[in-house]
């Protein structure tokens, strides 16, 4: 009996090494009682904490709201939430401690871990989704274990740059294209040059690695002697609101066109609002100041903690929704009845048709067996008296 045991330990724990070294399937974790365990990858502290603190806690508000509810069909949710300072070897380092923990989905965050990680989840069959609007995250063949709630960077460009040719009139202008020295940054950068060529666009277009550094005339400058008018920041808020100082300081005639992650609140607020005022914003979540219904059930969550939406802004909606995504896939599979594993999640996801009140594009986040595309349809906002005013709901880009 003895040498029997040891070798059920010695199996065990060969599998327990398995499964941390991501090269198995990673289906536990769905044990039919007790807290469901969902790993969450932060960024708290790291390029991108400006933005990724309230995204986090967006996340960590909408457990505690589930929970206080009841949970997912009488479960907790437990949220296993770290910081990785946007560190990808610590994100990877993460992800394996989560699976030993008996994780059945994963919340990430950057566009580089995502992809790092894009593999190891497909062979682990763990459902992840990040804040990460990548376009190779949403292709089921390569990514079959991704998921994606909002329009991907490279459509949120394809929509900027139908509003730059409609805002120029028809007459050749120049575009240049900022962002951030990373797979987030160049995410989308290729297929924006596609797109005008797909469309006919009469724009030149040419793309610049934003430096460390503290301002951008030397880039502005660049930008400038190809005569460039509008300038596609794809970055967080705090660089991209020292471009809009720095555009006022030289008195250049350009208009920024922010894309999701510098599309916020805090852009005005850095920028000072005189400053923001009359820049472009591609938000794919209805900020606070829209009063949609989706914001309902989270400003009410926040003013019992003393807080307020106006507070927190809207990468906190971000956050909340995108676990509101994942804990629904989660709710499908034990009202099914059904193993709560990876593949269960995954399917049951495949049929998601999540209503988010009309904070995410037309309002629904759908994904199919086909696609892992959540919505195409993004908002469109300008800066007028230091608040995001609404130019158009719901902008795909064009057919």
């Amino acid at each position: 009996m003895k040498r029997l045991s040891a070798i059920a330990a010695l199996s065990t724990a060969a599998l327990l090494g398995l499964s941390a070294c991501g090269g198995g399937a990673a289906t536990g974790g769905g044990d039919t009682e007790g807290p469901i365990k969902i790993g969450v990858i932060a960024d708290r502290s790291g390029a991108t904490a400006d933005v990724g603190t309230p995204y986090n806690e967006g996340m960590l508000g909408y457990v505690e709201w589930r929970n206080a509810k009841g949970g997912i069909e009488g479960r907790n949710i437990e949220a296993m939430s770290n910081d990785y300072a946007y560190l990808v070897p610590k994100a990877e380092e993460l992800y394996k401690k989560y699976i030993a923990e008996g994780a059945v989905a994963i919340q990430g965050w950057g566009t580089g871990d995502s992809e790092a990680l894009r593999k190891k989840v497909a062979a682990d069959e763990l459902p992840f989704m990040s804040a990460s609007y990548a376009e190779v995250l949403t292709d089921v063949a390569e990514s079959p274990y991704n998921f994606v709630v909002a329009p991907t960077y490279s459509d949120q460009m394809r929509v900027a740059l139908d509003w730059i040719a409609q805002d120029s009139g028809g007459q050749r202008t120049q575009v240049a294209v900022f962002h951030h020295d990373s797979p987030f940054g160049t995410a989308p950068v290729a297929d924006g040059q596609k797109w005008l060529v797909e469309k006919g666009y009469d724009l030149g277009y040419k793309s610049f690695a934003m430096p460390k550094t503290p301002n951008f005339v030397g880039l502005l400058s660049q930008a400038r002697s190809l005569g460039a008018k509008y300038i596609v920041i794809q970055n967080v808020s705090s660089p991209a609101a020292q471009v809009a100082k720095d555009i006022k300081a030289q008195n250049l005639d350009m208009k920024i066109v922010c894309l999701n992650w510098c599309s916020d609140e805090l852009f005005i607020k850095t920028a000072t609002p005189a400053v923001a005022e009359g820049h472009i914003m591609i938000q794919p979540f209805a900020p606070p100041t829209t009063a949609k219904p989706g914001h309902a059930d989270i400003e009410e969550f926040l003013k019992s903690k003393g807080s307020s939406l106006q507070d927190k802004g809207l990468h906190y909606v971000q956050g909340w929704w995108t676990m509101a995504a994942m804990a629904q896939g989660i709710e499908k599979v034990l009202k099914d009845g059904d193993e709560l594993n990876g593949p269960n999640i995954r399917k049951a996801l495949e049929g998601l048709q999540l209503d988010t009140g009309g904070v995410v594009g037309g309002g629904t986040v759908k994904f199919s067996t086909d696609s892992h595309r959540g919505s195409t349809g993004t908002g469109i906002y300008q800066v007028k008296g230091g608040q995001l005013t609404e130019l158009t709901a719901n902008a795909a880009p064009k057919e």
